[in-house]
């Protein structure tokens, strides 16, 4: 008999169970949870670099009246103990900026790259496996960089290669946990429930920075360790609980019409034993759900879906500006004094967190106005927009006070990553499964990797030219790309813009 792909996990619960399945509700819900926490320790993994940026770059020494200085004026430690405030070699001399631009670069690019394959290979392989492979791995080369502090290793190779093997693995997640997300919900008001479970992304950043920040402390090496090893712990939960599909426990999705037989009604309880009758019948379904099961779709032909390019380009810059504040705004923070005084890096990266604490309330409200008016085009341009007036702001007054700093702060965070989290999880489950595919859902982690590939090459190129801009033009330059980058992404979207717009107007419904 074939065998359903049931987590070894559940298989115990089943067990204690008297070998009985648990209810739809119940797997469903521990899906969403697991999965939260699954992209959770993805962005925790990915912030380190971020708050150990300062450490590593350093305050550059100059000479003046015989005595070795900091840039900023105070005295320095000796240059030989490279924990000290000298910064980390290569990344404390001139080009120091540049190099760490290039590292956020060497990560992120190979992430970018490998979404694209992620997402075709998620179409064909088992997904729990596919995730647990890709979070150990993530985890074991997140933690490999900061060995590069207890091995006393400075070669800027070391810390690129690890960066690229890092990126490569964190492409696994998220074309993955949206298909399987997708697989237990369904089609329609996606965007609220989406909005909330999206907050992974910004509760992974503030639990990554906190736990960076703590370990400083200790060694800028621990702050990759500790976010690595709750990586490797998170995959490992995986493996044992995560539920793919409905039809891996014995039930469909209720919201399914493709006609698939129902596994609730007519499977025996798993973990029972069953006879030779009901052995041939699940043989049989089985066998009928292969045929039945449609191919996944060529990645051309995703391209051509509807809507897939314009929110794909908008995510190229959305998660440009996101990703430029993901691995830079700590370093800001700690190089801007606010009210005359400079923060120390863990005040810095503390600090930081705000932005993602705004995001969180950011990604619930677009995906709520986008259920309500169901023009997700509109919302993503108004929150893009909108973000042009509170960076600019943030830029120029933010500094005069920690009020102000702080709730600007915050409200960048609510436009910037409102989009971002719209478009990555409703929109691209919605697209995934759109009708011009006849129902093929296998189609669902490809749209992903698409849209989020082309976001992620702008999270890739965003960073990277942060680095290189800051030393060369300072911040304002930065804001400046940043301003540019939120336009361009709402005008990419006036054509959906339009057609919302229009299709409201036939329904005598009210734009937002």
């Amino acid at each position: 008999m074939a065998k359903k792909n049931v987590p070894p996990g559940l298989e115990i619960l089943h067990a204690c169970y008297g070998g009985k399945r648990f209810s739809y509700n119940w797997y469903k819900g521990s899906v969403l949870v697991l999965t939260f926490l699954c992209y959770m320790g993805y962005h925790a993994a990915r912030k380190p670099p971020s708050i150990v940026k300062s450490v590593l770059r350093g305050s550059p020494p100059v000479i003046g009246k015989g005595r070795s200085l900091l840039a900023d004026g105070g005295l320095a430690i000796s240059v030989s103990d490279p924990t000290t405030l000298n910064g980390w070699y290569p990344f404390n001399g001139d080009n120091g900026q540049t190099l760490l631009g290039q590292i956020d670069l060497a990560f992120l690019g190979t992430y970018a790259i490998g979404m694209f394959f992620a997402g075709h290979l998620g179409d064909r392989l088992d997904l729990r496996w596919f995730l647990t492979v890709g979070m150990i791995g993530s985890g074991i080369f997140t933690s490999l960089f900061g060995m590069g502090y207890f091995w006393d290793t400075h070669m800027f190779a070391y810390y690129t290669l690890v960066s690229v093997a890092a990126g490569l693995f964190q492409s696994t997640g998220w074309p993955s946990v949206v298909s399987i997300v997708a697989n237990w919900s369904g089609k329609g008001k996606r965007g609220l429930i989406m909005g909330i479970w999206n907050a992974h992304t910004s509760v992974g950043n503030i639990l990554g920075t906190v736990i960076a920040a703590a370990m400083l402390s200790e060694g800028w090496g621990y702050s990759f360790i500790v976010p690595g090893f709750l990586m490797i712990a998170l995959g490992v939960l995986m493996w044992a609980g995560l539920v793919v599909q409905p039809s891996d426990v014995g039930h469909i999705n209720p919201d399914d019409k493709s006609g698939r037989p129902n596994y609730e009604e007519e499977l025996v309880p798993l973990g029972g034993v069953s006879g030779s009758k009901a052995d041939a019948a699940l043989e049989r379904k089985d066998s009928t759900s292969r045929k039945e099961e449609p191919e996944s779709i060529h990645f051309m032909d995703a391209w051509r879906i509807p809507g897939v390019a314009s929110f794909a380009f908008c995510l190229f810059f959305s998660k440009l500006i996101a990703y430029t504040f993901l691995y830079w705004l700590p370093y800001y923070i700690k190089s801007t004094p606010i009210e005359g005084r400079k923060l120390d890096a863990k005040e810095a990266g503390d600090l930081s967190v705000l932005f993602d604490v705004g995001g969180v309330a950011g990604g619930v409200l677009a995906g709520h106005l986008s259920d309500k008016s169901g023009a997700s085009a509109c919302v993503a341009t108004a929150f893009t927009l909108l973000s042009v007036p509170c960076l600019y702001m943030y830029r120029t007054v933010g500094h005069t006070s920690f009020a102000l700093n702080t709730a600007l702060m915050m409200a960048s965070g609510f436009f910037v990553n409102g989009p971002y989290a719209l478009i990555t999880t409703a929109v691209s489950a919605d697209l995934g499964t759109h009708d011009s595919l006849q129902g093929n859902a296998k189609a669902l982690a490809t749209v992903s990797a698409i849209i989020d590939g082309m976001g992620s090459l702008g999270a890739a190129l965003g960073p990277m030219m942060t680095g290189f801009i800051s030393d060369r033009g300072g911040f304002d330059m930065v804001f400046m790309m940043l301003y540019v980058s939120a336009v361009t992404a709402g005008a990419l979207l006036v054509k959906l813009v339009a057609k919302e717009l229009q299709l409201m107007s036939t329904r005598g419904a009210k734009p937002i």
